[in-house]
């Protein structure tokens, strides 16, 4: 089992990759280009519409340590 470390936020670096294609498909592709680059992945937050019940837009958050 893998042990998490953790780090101060200040020893980190963060990218957000903001997508309107929000399908299953266009965020595999987000989140494996970034971990092939070094990112780590932290989280995905969605944006709905009032009319819809699909996501407007996502952003997918990443981080690493600061070089």
């Amino acid at each position: 089992m893998k042990r998490e470390v953790r780090l101060n936020p200040s020893e980190l670096e963060y990218r957000v990759v903001e997508t309107s294609d929000v399908t299953d498909l266009s965020l595999e592709e987000i989140i494996n280009k970034n971990i092939k680059e070094g990112w780590n992945f932290e989280n995905i937050q969605f944006a709905m519409r009032e009319s819809s019940k699909r996501p407007a837009m996502a952003f997918v958050l990443f981080t690493r340590k600061r070089k």
